[in-house]
């Protein structure tokens, strides 16, 4: 998918999504070496979107299978579209004789079986990505499901036979810790730690979408987002979050986020009722506010340095 690191670096950057160097080195083993990835971290610090940019990068396309509980294995692999093989044979049996054994083969084949995301990443003609989102909202036997998959790159389904791969996708697996993932998938897999962004790689993500601010803004907002994560909230703001927030103060024709906008910036950086309450106490804005300051001036002191 990618020639260097460099290559990647720069397609990464050029979708806005900022990696350090361990990940794009990573990224590029995991890429030549047909590894799965296995993204661990608290939710919204950017591992789903960093399925997307590698396959913006990459000019291919995502299968996601986003897991849950309860999820199977039709949900993840696909069926047999028992309405469409009923419709044939109906067809087939008022046009006059049948060769059963034939028309029993024809109806266990691909034509009638409606491909989930596991079976589409491996009939893709050119290599795509399949993220397998929130791995941990599963147990242990659907990880097994994936195992197969990520071993020899084939699928083997009752009655339609063993599956094999047109091409190789990248794998991107996500986990945000609920439980712990099992060795069997960690032993395939390159592994990183997917922390919220620092300060200063937070302000340049925000630079990225709002180019024609200053950088003082830029600070502000990831020194803002700082703040927030460190206030124990129930929902931390994402990356995506912080970015909405950007967009938000620029609409209003705003610089930086003031304990005035406390009322206007809520339904934005409070997700959960207690959040709300929490940040609606006595001076609660205005202390949330003075740290973002604090945490902004470092910033700039860094991009300055």
């Amino acid at each position: 998918m990618f020639a260097s690191t460099e290559e990647i670096e720069g397609a990464l950057r050029r979708t806005g999504y900022i990696a350090d160097p361990i990940t794009i080195t990573t990224v590029y083993l995991a890429a030549r070496l047909h590894k799965p990835l296995l993204l661990e971290g608290p939710a919204g610090g950017g591992k789903t979107q960093l399925a997307y940019a590698v396959a913006e990068a990459a000019n291919s396309n995502v299968e996601r299978l986003q897991c849950y509980e309860g999820i199977n294995e039709e949900k993840a692999i696909g069926r047999f579209d028992e309405a469409l093989q009923s419709l044939c044979v109906e067809l087939k049996a008022k046009a006059g004789d049948v060769d059963w054994a034939s028309l029993r083969a024809e109806l266990h084949s691909q034509n009638f079986f409606s491909a989930g995301p596991l079976m589409r990443a491996l009939l893709c003609e050119k290599p795509c990505v399949l993220l397998v989102d929130e791995l941990d909202k599963v147990g242990h036997a659907f990880e097994a499901l994936l195992l197969e998959l990520m071993s020899v790159w084939r699928l083997s389904i009752p009655k339609l036979g063993t599956v094999e791969a047109r091409s190789i996708p990248f794998v991107v697996l996500t986990s945000n810790e609920e439980r712990r993932i099992g060795d069997p998938i960690r032993r395939r897999s390159f592994y990183l730690r997917v922390e919220h962004p620092t300060a200063q790689r937070e302000a340049e993500i925000v630079a990225l979408r709002t180019p024609d601010s200053s950088p003082e803004f830029h600070a502000g907002l990831a020194g803002l987002a700082k703040a927030l994560r460190g206030w124990s909230l129930e929902k931390a703001p994402s990356v995506s979050e912080i970015l909405d927030l950007a967009d938000a103060l620029k609409i209003l024709g705003h610089e930086q986020a003031t304990p005035e906008l406390r009322d206007v910036l809520l339904p934005l950086v409070a997700k959960t009722e207690a959040d709300r309450k929490k940040l609606l106490l006595r001076d609660g804005f205005a202390s949330l506010i003075y740290d973002a300051q604090q945490y902004t001036r470092e910033a700039l002191g860094r991009i300055a340095a």
